[in-house]
């Protein structure tokens, strides 16, 4: 009798702790194969990073499934970790769907992040000429004197993200969240893809009011292809945009600061060159 009680105890203790575990929110890093149309990388395979989280339980069943499938789309500042996904109790928002039983996904596009970088990225001289100081000891001439991608190539680099999506969890279609540039970004390829996307959600959407509407005249159009951003800028930048004096958490704060570097020591790993507190993102069309 004492063994069966034991063993019913072994039982419901596996269980249990079954339970817990289908309730942890797991972090799941993929790279996707994409055949570019970045102008200076055009038909090239490079890889796109792509970040995952998700409840263990629901990955355990292949994903949420249904409705409840989403990918994020950053802006120009940030990459999609630091933007989304700040490991700052209740400030990372693709934790916070992750536990709402949604299946997140977040994306990098060409030149960001852990994305593939062109090589045009890793010459400091391709930097507009005020920008150049903390990376070269005096100006210098520019490689590639282009902006780096179009919003064309951003949208064929989310087109294969929700490609991949699509087949790995098994659904027709998926919810796209877009923030500032990843506005046009995420309702650009909506509107061209409708049949491949739930819904759209668009959070302070970027937009030019004096932008020219007609397509440059010539692609790539003449310009830099990246640009940088120092730390002070980075959150001088930030705190013009909360509004409110002293509602900036310094937890939340440091979170940010470390997701950055976090993210700025990855991008080291795949060649580039930067030299911290400053990051390179590339500049588009």
């Amino acid at each position: 009798m004492r063994r069966v009680a034991f063993a019913a105890a072994i039982l419901a203790l596996g269980i249990a702790a079954s339970a817990d575990d289908s309730g942890r929110t797991l972090t799941i890093d993929h790279y996707v194969r994409v055949r570019s149309t970045v102008p200076a990388i055009a038909g090239q395979e490079v890889p796109i990073y792509v970040r995952e989280r998700v409840l263990a339980g629901a990955a355990l069943r292949g994903g949420a499934g249904g409705d409840r499938v989403a990918l994020f789309v950053h802006g120009a500042g940030t990459p999609a970790e630091v933007a989304f996904d700040v490991p700052q109790a209740d400030y990372s928002w693709m934790a916070f769907l992750a536990n709402a039983g949604f299946d997140v996904f977040a994306m990098d596009t060409t030149g960001y992040g852990r994305s593939f970088r062109p090589a045009a990225m890793n010459d400091p001289c391709n930097l507009a000429k005020d920008r150049q100081a903390p990376f070269v000891k005096a100006p210098c001439a520019p490689s590639y004197g282009h902006a780096l991608t179009t919003i064309a190539s951003d949208w064929n680099d989310i087109d294969a993200v929700i490609d991949y999506i699509r087949a790995l969890r098994r659904v027709e279609r998926v919810s796209l969240l877009g923030w500032s540039l990843g506005g046009p970004r995420a309702g650009g390829y909506a509107s061209q893809h409708p049949e491949k996307v739930q819904k759209l959600v668009l959070l302070a959407p970027a937009y030019t009011r004096g932008g020219a509407a007609a397509a440059p005249a010539k692609l790539p159009p003449d310009g830099v292809p990246m640009n940088t951003q120092s730390r002070e800028e980075f959150f001088a930048n930030w705190d013009r945009q909360v509004g409110c004096p002293a509602r900036c958490s310094r937890r939340i704060r440091s979170a940010r600061r470390g997701a950055r570097a976090s993210a700025a020591r990855r991008r080291r790993r795949h060649g580039a060159s930067t030299r911290p507190p400053r990051r390179r993102c590339r500049c588009r069309r």
